[in-house]
């Protein structure tokens, strides 16, 4: 390993600080810091500002780890701070009329993402610093694949096993406590590898963040699979591990373990599963922050308030299915949300997969008509605009053109998942809804043909709703309708007035867009 590469093992060693939103007002706002160190290592002391210190909670002992979040409150100042030890960290906590927001996705890639140089993996995340120093970031949005966690399926010899049996045999499998262990301490031990790299690590400390996850944050395409294989009890038992480690890494949350998700556990063996899991008692606190909608955890829909600002992150993965987007507790604490924001509000909605999309249809049909199910399927499906969705998409397209007009909301859609920067709007019978997208801040770039293919479906057009229309829209002075380079978006508030632009990978800024 070069001094230029990361280790793909954290080392042992403290982790950390790791800040987190929890909403705010004109006075103040709140946050979280999560700390992971070995287990019995003192911990420094967390102050915010000069005050007392903050007395963490643990949230869970796992493979000689312990993590611990602090929750405090900072002044809703431009030059807050707190202290973690001797380092101190300044934030921005001024979420007054202006305000400067960044929102990545796609944070790694599928194949070789550890073995590339960290300086060429991150040197969005570096650029991204540097724009920190000269505006600083009040909020840094992650719109899923935080992580790329398809190594786990190599993470232990009866996985690997699984996954090249037949069918049969892999319904007839148990998911061991081996299978657990493993797969569980993959999950952990990759989220600490990305988030220790110092690029991100910078970042991390000094801007709070707000995350939602997508399928690699488990395995590619989880939910988009053949019913069967996810009914499994291996691909269910991953894919509870991998809810675990979003709670703690992604929420900075305790798991909610004793939901029964998926029947992947059973209330009756809450006790047990805490003992071979090492998660914090659910008796001892709520594991969930209040801006989880749904308190029992099936699913992490979320929504935090700011002065003149509500973001609001439905969740795509807890419940999908090939034939289901969002399940019933995602459209049932959805609604209500978005219906209850305060009046003049800016709502920026997170959707990890883009609302506004090409007319996947025309690929799902040619696919469907040759001999075999091909490479790319689960990934059509994965998309809003796929003809399995279709009457989903059009029941979301109706949901925030309610909200918008109904409620007199302006509303900006954020999006990654597909590794190119694109933009587009949604012509409501009152106002424009515009919906932004920039992947990947560390992915490859896919190829030209990609962005061009994509380009002629967005040409052809989907307008599921009648005289509603959907446009896809290339970025501001570009060509192309998608872009084909590794980019992230910054978003500012200006007083009342809101705009956006784009940084791409060796072409630079695009200029401000109003939305």
């Amino acid at each position: 390993m070069t001094e230029n590469q990361v280790s793909k093992e954290p080392r042992d060693e403290m982790f950390g600080p790791f800040l987190f939103a929890r909403g705010g007002d004109s006075t103040k706002i709140r946050l979280a810091a999560l700390i992971v160190a070995p287990d019995g290592s003192e911990i420094p002391e967390l102050r915010a500002m000069d005050g007392d210190p903050v007395s963490p909670q643990k949230l869970a002992a796992l493979f000689g780890r312990t993590y611990w979040r602090f929750d405090f409150e900072l002044p809703a100042s431009p030059d807050a701070w707190y202290s973690f030890g001797n380092e101190t960290y300044a934030v921005c906590a001024d979420m007054g009329s202006d305000l400067h927001i960044g929102f990545v996705s796609c944070n790694g890639q599928e194949e070789g993402d550890l073995d590339r140089p960290v300086e060429e993996r991150n040197a969005l995340w570096a650029d991204l610093a540097e724009q920190h120093k000269k505006r600083p970031f009040a909020l840094l949005l992650h719109g899923g694949d935080q992580i790329y966690a398809d190594g786990v399926w190599h993470c232990h010899p009866e996985i690997e096993a699984w996954l090249d049996a037949r069918r049969r045999q892999r319904l007839a499998t148990a998911f061991s406590d081996e299978m657990r262990d493993a797969v569980l301490k993959f999950y952990l031990d990759h989220y600490l590898t990305i988030y220790n790299q110092p690029q991100i690590a910078h970042m991390l400390a000094r801007v709070p963040s707000l995350m939602m996850w997508d399928d690699h944050d488990i395995f590619d395409g989880w939910g988009s699979h053949k019913k069967w294989f996810q009914g499994s009890a291996v691909a269910k038992g991953m894919f509870a591990c991998a809810r675990d480690a979003f709670c703690l890494m992604q929420l900075c949350a305790a798991p909610a373990a004793d939901v029964d998700l998926l029947g992947v556990v059973d209330p009756k063996q809450q006790d047990a599963v805490e003992r071979k899991t090492g998660l914090a008692n659910k008796s001892e606190h709520d594991p969930l922050p209040d801006m989880i909608l749904d308190r029992a955890g099936r699913s992490f829909a979320w929504r935090v308030d700011y002065p003149g600002m509500t973001l609001i992150a439905p969740d795509l993965r807890s419940e999908r299915t090939p034939d289901v987007i969002m399940g019933d507790t995602g459209w049932r604490d959805l609604v209500p949300a978005l219906e209850t924001i305060p009046d003049g509000n800016r709502i920026l909605l997170m959707s990890t997969v883009p609302v506004i999309g090409p007319r996947l249809s025309l690929v799902e049909f040619f696919l469907y008509m040759l001999p075999k199910p091909q490479k790319y399927e689960d990934d059509l499906r994965d998309q809003w605009q796929s003809r399995w969705h279709r009457r989903e998409w059009c029941k979301m397209l109706e949901l925030l053109e309610r909200i918008a007009n109904d409620h007199d909301h302006e509303i900006t859609v954020l999006s990654g998942e597909i590794h190119v920067a694109t933009r587009g709007t949604f012509e409501t019978k009152g106002k424009t809804i515009h919906q932004l997208v920039a992947s990947g801040i560390s992915h490859t770039a896919p190829p030209q043909a990609f962005a061009r293919g994509l380009g002629l479906l967005a040409w052809i057009g989907d307008n599921p709703l009648p005289n509603r229309p959907t446009r896809l829209k290339p970025l501001p002075d570009r060509k192309g309708v998608y872009c084909a380079a590794r980019n992230y978006l910054t978003l500012s508030r200006n007083d009342k007035k809101w705009g956006a632009k784009w940084h791409l990978e060796g072409i630079g800024w695009t200029p401000d867009l109003t939305i």
